[in-house]
């Protein structure tokens, strides 16, 4: 980490509690702990525009006219449904 800021949090003393035994079993200390619950939450958040950005982008006309085609190749040893998912 080149550069870090500070940032005053205040947590409800029940969360406080739960971060400091969490760490304590993570054998971190509460401020990397914290950190890498921020880090957690960002990257879902970031995971999330990326996907709705995709999604913005698709073409399901595109989609559906290859998901429909025929031929194609059988699945190769190993690639196959369980039984449990076939329908």
């Amino acid at each position: 980490m080149k550069q870090a800021s500070t940032y005053p949090l205040r947590l409800p003393a029940s969360l406080k509690k739960a971060v400091t035994r969490l760490s304590l079993e993570d054998h971190t200390s509460i401020n990397q702990f914290v950190v890498t619950a921020v880090a957690e939450k960002v990257s879902a958040f970031e995971t999330a525009r990326f996907f709705n950005d995709r999604k913005a982008r698709a073409d399901f006309k595109a989609f559906d006219r290859i998901m429909k085609r025929r031929g194609g190749e059988m699945p190769r040893s190993g690639d196959e449904l369980p039984e449990r998912n076939r329908r």
